[in-house]
């Protein structure tokens, strides 16, 4: 893949956000050595919650992926905000993604493939990546989707 992710994006016509200012005592993300971690990102569309609710529960998994996808976005911007620009990505190590989800519902890993298939159509090989996924009961303003990520920074 020789194209740049900047012309990636506009492919896959994604414009990135202004980077989210934390809600809390927190920052959005920190740097060590070659090392960058984000906090935890929401599905934010236009500064609103794009998907709300819990999964299995009123929520579909097209929905999640769709929420998850939305997270990976914001995780772009959180990175191009620490790096500059994100050619400076030299890879996507970890991906640790919390479903909010009804007590059934055990298909978290259908709904973090929306961020891990965008961030490898975004990203190419550097988006290939380690990653766990989580049901948990709630989320920050009733987020469907809340995803995090590590990156090595070439």
């Amino acid at each position: 893949m020789t194209s740049t992710i900047a012309s990636r994006l506009a492919d896959a016509g994604v414009q990135l956000p202004q980077a989210a200012a934390p809600a809390a005592n927190y920052v959005s993300w920190v740097r060590f050595g070659n090392l960058l971690q984000t906090s935890g990102q929401l599905p934010l569309s236009d500064g609103k919650i794009a998907v709300a609710g819990k999964l299995g529960a009123g929520v579909s998994v097209e929905e999640g992926q769709a929420a998850a996808r939305y997270c990976a976005i914001n995780i772009l911007a959180q990175a191009q905000a620490a790096l500059g620009e994100l050619e400076s990505i030299g890879r996507l190590l970890k991906l640790t993604v919390f479903v909010a989800s009804d007590a059934a519902f055990t298909d978290q890993h259908k709904v973090a493939n929306g961020a891990s298939d965008f961030l490898v159509q975004i990203l190419g090989d550097r988006g290939r990546h380690a990653r766990s996924a989580v049901g948990v009961p709630a989320l920050p303003m009733d987020a469907a989707v809340e995803i995090e990520a590590l990156f090595e920074i070439a």
